[in-house]
């Protein structure tokens, strides 16, 4: 018989459904025994549990070798998962917090026919007087948001804008990308410091840039906090995370 879980769940379905994400994080079809070792359950509950997964479709055996792996009802889960997460939804209503934690303020940029463009901009109450507002659009090369882009979108989306900047960017592309993040000081507008972080999807590019910009450099550095508590913030957002 089913007991309650200290959530109030059931224990036999927990334990059911943490053998399907064992399943699910494996690289490839896995045998009853690796499954039942991975989930620290004898192979004849595991098969059981599999049985049922199969009869709902989420779960097949693959070939001759027995192996299980991920049915056509999980992919339609999976496909549908996708399909509801709003990155840059969840990204602008979460903003606030952001410029609470860190002080700064933060934009909210999506990529545009002309390049990345200001969508959600959250001022935070130190004084700032800037020609950067909601609908400016930012430069690939010479800001923090631009090169967020430029490392983690298609670079057939960026390449049009690039080419209008004068081509390039690659060693810059490449250090982006490594870093996971883009800072600038005075690159684009003298007297503010920016840093800009990804937000990823599930196949690793970017669906919007998050940015922190301040008077003081200091307080937008690649050695600051606000760049862990930003980095934080676009994991929290984005496919890995789910």
């Amino acid at each position: 018989m089913d007991e309650d879980g200290a959530q109030g769940g059931l224990q036999s379905l927990d334990a059911a459904l943490a053998l399907l994400l064992r399943l699910a994080q494996a690289p490839s079809a896995q045998s009853l025994s690796d499954l039942a070792r991975a989930a620290g359950m004898p192979p004849s509950k595991a098969h059981r549990y599999l049985a049922s997964f199969a009869h709902a479709g989420l779960v097949r055996q693959a070939g001759r070798s027995g192996k299980y792996d991920l049915g056509p009802a999980a992919l339609d889960l999976g496909l549908a998962a996708l399909a509801r997460l709003d990155f840059v939804n969840r990204a602008a209503d979460r903003l606030a917090d952001l410029v609470a934690e860190t002080g700064l303020t933060a934009l909210l940029c999506v990529w545009s026919e002309n390049g990345p463009v200001v969508i959600r901009w959250e001022r935070s109450s130190r004084h700032m007087v800037t020609a950067l507002g909601l609908g400016s659009t930012l430069p690939l090369l010479n800001s923090a948001t631009g090169r967020v882009f430029l490392a983690f979108a298609p670079p057939a989306l960026t390449a049009g804008r690039l080419a209008v900047e004068g081509g390039g960017g690659e060693a810059l592309r490449a250090r982006t990308r490594a870093d996971g993040y883009a800072s600038v000081t005075g690159d684009l507008i003298p007297g503010l410091a920016a840093i800009a972080a990804p937000v990823l999807d599930w196949q690793g590019e970017a669906q919007a840039s998050v940015t922190l910009i301040d008077t003081d450099p200091a307080r937008a550095a690649p050695e600051s906090p606000a760049l862990a508590a930003l980095l934080r913030f676009c994991k929290g957002l984005g496919v890995a995370a789910r």
